[in-house]
């Protein structure tokens, strides 16, 4: 099992969560981050002056899913976030130990038997 975690541009959850949609994956976790990597952040004008807006808005998905979807998952990800221009994103792929669905106490691939 895998644990998909992407770091996105606000304005691509649509696109990504469309792409993610026609593959039938129906579940996966959302938040709202800040933070930055070679864009450094941005310069900001507030009442005349200038200031450092270090970190970034940014989007993080987290989806867990079967070895084999997420190899499917990725290139979908990448196609629905990416815009050609420094600050797309991240895709961090980590293994996942094991999984538990507390309603019913299902472990592993049973517990992820929804999102698949």
């Amino acid at each position: 099992m895998k644990l998909i975690t992407a770091y996105i541009k606000p304005f691509k959850l649509h696109d990504v969560k469309k792409a993610l949609d026609g593959m039938g994956v129906q579940g996966m976790s959302v938040t709202e981050v800040r933070g930055y990597g070679r864009q450094k952040g941005q310069s900001e004008l507030y009442r005349g002056e200038e200031y450092e807006v270090a970190f970034l808005p940014k989007i993080r998905i987290e989806i867990a899913t079967t070895n084999e979807l997420a190899e499917k998952m990725i290139p979908a990800i990448i196609k629905g976030a990416q815009t050609g221009k420094v600050g797309d994103g991240k895709i961090l792929v980590s293994d996942l130990e094991n999984v538990y669905r507390i309603r019913t106490e299902e472990s592993g691939i049973d517990a992820l038997a929804e999102y698949i």
